[in-house]
């Protein structure tokens, strides 16, 4: 079933071991990289303690969707066949509301402290990218995070700040941001992040003309999230002014 929310049009669909994922394609407009940016910011919020549903490799075998009636999802489907990325669905979860469910100042910095590390501009009160289930707050949809990897240059890797956090949906809230901080950074080693890294499939890092190699592209993606946890008091400052302009 077409889940038609957003740019990207992933799918609800029941795999060979019986339950439901969102399924994102790699055919979809944003491609490989937005999986790559949904592996990577899911693992990494799965780390740090946060929730996020199951996160699964998906392969589409190429008679997947042959009677789909539209065309355009049926262009999207054979564009897809091969390895795609799937998240365990939540049946009966809701849409975050902010003005109906008020997120404690703890999570809210640990969330917002999340989305600066990882460059995430998809977290803003228009899309929350967050459910409410089991009276938990559950994180989805990090494709729009790592943003840079979109367009690969010698400056990407040498970001430090995230502006855009001043639009994030629980900045208000984040009154631990300092705290939050110490916490964080001392959770994700140097060798967690390798090991997220060479979790993204060489199929996923084929298309990118500025590597050479699928071992170069994931050193840039260790190298950037590096320097993003190096510089982490810098983003964590410039959070911490942002909500002060907010509040």
């Amino acid at each position: 079933m077409p889940l038609r929310e957003g740019g990207s049009l992933p799918g609800l669909a029941e795999a060979n071991d019986g339950f439901l994922y969102v399924i994102k394609f790699r055919g979809a407009g944003q491609g490989r990289k937005a999986l790559i940016a949904e592996l990577i910011g899911g693992q990494v919020a799965k780390a740090l303690g946060l929730r996020v549903p199951e996160i699964v490799f998906a392969g589409l075998d190429e008679s997947f969707g042959r009677m789909e009636g539209d065309e355009e999802i049926q262009d999207l489907l054979k564009a897809s066949t091969g390895l795609n990325l799937g998240l365990h669905f939540l049946s009966r979860a809701i849409t975050f509301d902010p003005a109906a469910i008020r997120v404690e100042p703890d999570l809210s910095s640990q969330i917002v402290w999340l989305d600066s590390l990882l460059m995430n501009v998809d977290r803003t009160a228009r899309n929350t990218n967050m459910l409410w289930w089991k009276k938990e707050l559950w994180l989805i949809d990090h494709g729009a995070a790592l943003y840079v990897h979109h367009n690969w240059n010698e400056n990407a890797l040498g970001y430090k700040s995230f502006p855009m956090i001043r639009n994030h949906v629980l900045l208000p809230w984040a009154s631990r941001l300092r705290e939050t901080n110490e916490e964080m950074k001392t959770k994700l080693t140097g060798d967690f992040i390798r090991d997220v890294v060479n979790q993204i499939p060489d199929v996923w890092l084929s298309e990118d003309l500025n590597f050479p190699d699928p071992n170069i592209h994931r050193n840039a993606y260790f190298s950037l999230l590096m320097n993003r946890l190096q510089n982490s008091d810098s983003f964590t400052n410039e959070a911490r002014s942002a909500r002060e302009a907010v509040i």
